[in-house]
């Protein structure tokens, strides 16, 4: 395959020889041997730095490709963000890089200003109560651009939204919150409705206990003393939804189910990958569940029954088959559709009649007095958006799942349903060929091998696209559905999208609607993706330049991203290009928002400069002696290039000392 570079999903720039003759497998410890070749000798792919080292941590073979994830050390610290995968065909051949760090560790100072003590009182301010704190650590944190030493505390107790298990990550130089990471992973569902089912029990001597016999840690306990369940006989419950035991049998069930379904269909062992899972505790005093990296809680509805279903468990579970992947638990609003896919999966591979599969959150019991809690395939029934926009990653949690259901059931179902409900598109189009639920996890799961610590819809589009390749060679049928889907939930292509030219193309999986060809005219913004809410779509440069930069001290102008040029104090050359065409007999202006600082103090010299070109004529000069507190608006004309195409460069230079940053945001090329 070819893949365009991008920030973190990238084709990688040279492959290792190959352990094996084209074609024919390889065992996942050659697969590593070869890929480790390649890690060691820091390709730029990476952004590697003289300091860096890096640990293997998991291979994973699935469908046709190999997926060796790592995790990566600078000066013996661990970084946080500097996670990535290297992916790898059934013969071992490296394919493809997914990368979630953007810019290289460079050289930086690991000495705290601030002790760990003090690092641990901010992290103790982000809770209301804390119960336990598991430790603070020196690490590395390069998860929003330019690394910063930080400290790394675990803590749990009470937040504002309940039970919690946070890791904040504290500035050891400034003591400022840089990052925190909730564990504790909520949600809720349906009760007690599967009937008279088998489970999986130990005996021991005389006495039967509800702990899985071959899923190890696999159990169901009272959440009061958190015992697991036992008796002298193997009948559990008494089908009563407030009875705790029943609770459990119907949790362990689907625990159980699930398992069989990551064996059969996706051939994972257990939902850790390693044959283990959690204790399930069924007694939570809230009308909710949550997985929060230890184990899983089951809560009740407003009646007092137990919500240990299959959408329920199953979406727990999956909440710990995310922590378990590569990059842990998904990011920026696309955790909770993640586990939604797998409490779906499992609700159709269990295919009980108790509770028959559908794409539906919650609708077998009216948890809160408003029946199902979410739904797939018309997420907007619920409050939900069915379309994926800008402000779709800041939303609350399971808000922001509308967009990523709706992705998963049309691309398991199509937009007719294919015996389930029809679904509605954003563009008013067709998406056909569905390739079923087991295809459609599939894809999920080879996707979240892919997964980096700074995964995101546009980042899922890509690894999803990848997928669908990695699993359907000689075919472009499903990846085309795959695609279709994301383009009919508004999720943009990326710069870093495969594409699928070979093999089997059917029609167009995607209709759009018919419209009238464009008029064209003196009027109107013409580019692309102007503000950077879809990160680097049409924009082309520096890796990495682009980016949510709020918590680094870089505010963007409008929405959340903005791109970033130079800020390293040292000599460096970084820009972002984007050719636009402008019409014969219209004027044009490009307007750009821009903030500058800069550490350098003289009010006569321009150390740093940020040039704004049209193909090769400069518009303008900005530079140090321009720093300022916000964002100034900047205007000029391209009158001149009237019947031309033109590229747009913004391009910022550094010496090599005192750093200036040029922070540019809500571009605009504007006709009249």
């Amino acid at each position: 395959m070819a893949l365009v570079t991008t920030g973190t999903a990238v084709a990688v720039q040279a492959s290792p020889p190959s352990p094996s003759a084209e074609g024919v497998e390889v065992s996942n410890a050659a697969a590593a041997q070869s890929v480790d070749s390649f890690v060691k000798s820091k390709p730029s792919v990476l952004q590697p730095s003289t300091d860096d080292a890096y640990v293997q941590r998991s291979v994973t073979a699935s469908g046709n490709a190999k997926y060796i994830a790592y995790d990566r050390t600078y000066k013996g610290l661990r970084v946080v963000g500097g996670d990535f995968v290297v992916v790898t065909d059934k013969s071992g051949a490296t394919q493809y890089t997914s990368v979630a760090q953007t810019k290289a560790i460079g050289n930086l100072s690991t000495t705290a200003k601030i002790s760990a003590k003090d690092a641990e009182a901010v992290a103790r301010k982000q809770l209301t109560t804390v119960n336990n704190v598991e430790g603070t650590s020196l690490v590395v944190y390069a998860l929003d651009g330019a690394a910063k030493l930080a400290y790394e505390t675990t803590l749990s107790g009470t937040g504002a939204e309940g039970a919690s298990r946070l890791s904040v990550d504290v500035d050891a130089a400034t003591g400022a919150v840089l990052n925190s990471t909730e564990h504790v992973m909520k949600g809720t569902g349906t009760g007690w409705i599967n009937g008279s089912v088998t489970i999986n029990t130990t005996l021991s001597g005389s006495t039967y206990s509800m702990k899985d016999p071959s899923i190890t840690s696999l159990a169901c306990q009272d959440a009061a003393n958190n015992t697991t369940f036992t008796k002298s006989s193997d009948v559990w419950g008494n089908g009563v939804g407030t009875n705790r035991e029943t609770g459990c049998v119907d949790a362990l069930y689907v625990a159980q189910k699930e398992a069989q379904m990551l064996s059969q269909w996706l051939g994972r062992n257990g939902m850790d990958g390693a044959g283990g899972a959690w204790p399930i505790r069924v007694g939570l005093n809230d009308q909710n569940a949550y997985y929060d990296g230890t184990q899983v809680q089951i809560g009740k509805n407003t009646a007092g029954q137990w919500i240990s279903s299959a959408d329920v468990v199953g979406h727990e579970m999956g909440h710990g088959i995310d922590d378990h992947t590569p990059g842990g638990i998904s990011k920026s609003g696309t955790q909770e559709f993640v586990a939604d896919t797998f409490g779906a999966a499992t609700e159709w591979f269990a295919n009980n009649p108790n509770d028959p599969p559908d794409y539906l959150v919650g609708e077998e019991i009216n948890l809160v007095g408003s029946g199902p809690i979410r739904n797939m395939y018309n997420p907007s029934a619920v409050g939900d958006s069915n379309c994926y926009s800008s402000s779709t990653p800041s939303q609350e949690v399971h808000a922001a799942a509308g967009p990523g259901n709706h992705w998963f059931y049309l691309m398991a179902q199509g937009s007719a349903g294919n015996g389930q409900p029809a679904s509605p598109t954003c563009n008013s189009s067709t998406v056909s060929n569905p390739l079923g639920i087991q295809n459609a996890i599939k894809v999920m799961y080879n996707a979240m091998l892919m997964k980096t610590s700074s995964s995101s819809y546009l980042k899922y589009r890509t690894w999803t696209l990848t997928a669908a390749k990695n699993l359907f060679p000689g075919s472009c049928t499903q990846f085309n559905t795959v695609k279709a889907a994301w383009d009919a939930v508004s999720v943009p292509a990326q710069s870093g999208d495969p594409t699928c030219t070979g093999g089997t193309t059917p029609p167009p999986t995607s209709t759009p609607p018919s419209s009238p060809p464009p008029t064209g005219g003196c009027s109107g913004q013409k580019l692309a993706n102007p503000g950077f809410e879809s990160g680097a779509t049409s924009w082309s440069g520096t890796t990495g330049s682009i980016g949510q930069w709020a918590s680094s001290g870089q505010a963007a102008h409008g929405g959340t991203w903005s791109s970033w040029l130079d800020g390293y104090g040292s000599t460096h050359t970084e820009a972002i290009q984007q050719s636009v065409t402008i019409p014969a007999g219209c004027t044009a202006t490009l307007t750009f928002y821009v903030h500058i600082d800069s550490a350098e103090t003289t009010t006569t010299t321009q150390y740093d400069k940020l040039t704004i070109s049209a193909n090769s004529t400069t518009l303008g000069t900005l530079s140090n002696l321009n720093k300022a507190s916000g964002y100034a608006l900047k205007s000029f004309s391209l009158n001149s290039f009237a019947g031309q195409t033109v590229t747009i460069k913004f391009s910022g230079t550094e010496d090599s000392s005192l750093q200036t940053s040029f922070v540019i945001d809500d571009t605009a090329v504007t006709l009249s």
